[in-house]
């Protein structure tokens, strides 16, 4: 016994003592420090079995909860180790049929064991690689827009800008300017949202793969905002990473947006707006474009034929049923849960069985892949989403 452990059985002894003395147990209990259900729970176990019964106890729990027998637990070892290649499933039948008196484990308690002594192979979780689309090249305003962040810099009062750039592929029109706190999805939702009411439409938007225009690990690199974007009917292109020559133009502009409206940055972010709105006037309308055979940008552009009128209500009626995927990103069917993505969370998707257990999914007109019940997996097709190069 440890020192500690002695003056503690000492105190313990003291009590109990007084208390046989007739000493008020509420008194004792004040003075001692602890609670009156500590005082009689070592008054009870003095009376059960004397003096040993103050000495400490064993934490350690009468038994576990699930805990196998240890003969049971080698015999699932022992049938792994002459089976490596079956799982739990198979050696919890085995199990099942040799010993129909014991109640037979789980699939993942067997699982478990056999993963707690390294007989499971783990399977390395692919992570979602972002890759570029095809690219178009065209020639007519609003077929194609460029989007980006212009690289972040302080402002004067140290509070960084994010400006948000928008510009029409074919004409070099800079459709937006907008000096913003962060980068995150609802300023860049409410960017575009004014842009579409003002300029209608464009058929695709290209950008690169950061956030908030694609998501790294979700299904296709789909964000929230791109997502909206293909409901109201745009396409999406994304240059391939590590390669912004493919957003050459948007660069372009981004280079002459960085020497002529950020050196010196404004004071403040309403000063460093004021400085983006003298940039986007100039570049539009008095500022020659060499690429444009010396015009100005204001002198192509036109605005889109296509006005911009929210999004519309989706229906399959070539599917076998709608679903709405769930706010954690998944297809509930048949009492199954297929994980989607978030993205996609709270839109109508439609399902169709094309062979017998096979079913196809599909978010408007683009086919995003096969699941079975079995598997319970999406396993999706081809990038659906870019336009039709021709």
């Amino acid at each position: 016994m440890s020192c500690k452990e002695s003056v503690i059985m000492d105190e313990r002894m003291k009590f109990v003592g007084r208390l046989l003395e007739g000493e008020k147990m509420a008194e004792l209990c004040r003075e001692f420090g602890i609670s009156r259900k500590t005082g009689y729970k070592f008054f009870q176990r003095y009376k059960d079995v004397g003096i040993l019964g103050l000495t400490d106890r064993a934490r350690r729990p009468m038994r576990y909860a699930n805990q196998l027998p240890t003969q049971l637990k080698a015999e699932i070892l022992r049938i792994k180790r002459d089976k490596p290649s079956w799982g739990a499933p198979k050696i919890r039948e085995i199990i099942r049929r040799k010993y129909p008196e014991v109640k037979t484990p789980a699939k993942s308690t067997i699982h478990c064991i056999l993963d707690r002594y390294d007989l499971v192979k783990r399977r390395k979780k692919r992570p979602f690689k972002a890759q570029g689309t095809p690219l178009s090249m065209t020639y007519n305003p609003n077929d194609l827009w460029c989007a980006d962040y212009k690289g972040e810099f302080m402002l004067a009062n140290k509070q960084y800008c994010y400006p948000l750039t928008i510009t029409d592929f074919a004409s070099r029109f800079l459709l937006t300017c907008e000096g913003l706190s962060n980068n995150c999805e609802a300023l860049a939702f409410s960017i575009f949202e004014q842009t579409f009411q003002k300029y209608g439409l464009p058929k695709t938007i290209r950008t690169d793969n950061g956030v908030p225009f694609s998501s790294p690990c979700a299904l296709f690199g789909l964000s929230k905002l791109s997502v909206w974007w293909l409901r109201l009917g745009i396409c999406i292109e994304r240059i391939k990473p590590g390669n912004p020559q493919q957003n050459g133009r948007h660069e372009r502009m981004h280079l002459t947006l960085k020497k002529e409206a950020t050196k010196p940055p404004g004071e403040n972010l309403l000063q460093q707006q004021e400085k983006f709105d003298l940039f986007i006037d100039e570049f539009n309308t008095q500022r020659p474009h060499q690429a444009l055979d010396m015009k100005y940008p204001n002198e192509i552009y036109t605005y889109s034929p296509r006005p911009y009128k929210g999004i519309q209500d989706i229906n399959y009626p070539f599917h076998d049923r709608t679903v709405t995927v769930t706010s954690c990103g998944r297809i509930c069917f048949k009492r199954k849960k297929i994980n989607l993505t978030k993205a996609l969370a709270g839109q109508n998707i439609g399902i169709k069985e094309t062979e017998d257990g096979i079913w196809l999914v599909s978010f408007m007109d683009y086919d995003l892949g096969y699941f079975d019940l079995e598997s319970e997996k999406i396993e999706p097709l081809e990038y659906p989403f870019a336009p039709e190069i021709v």
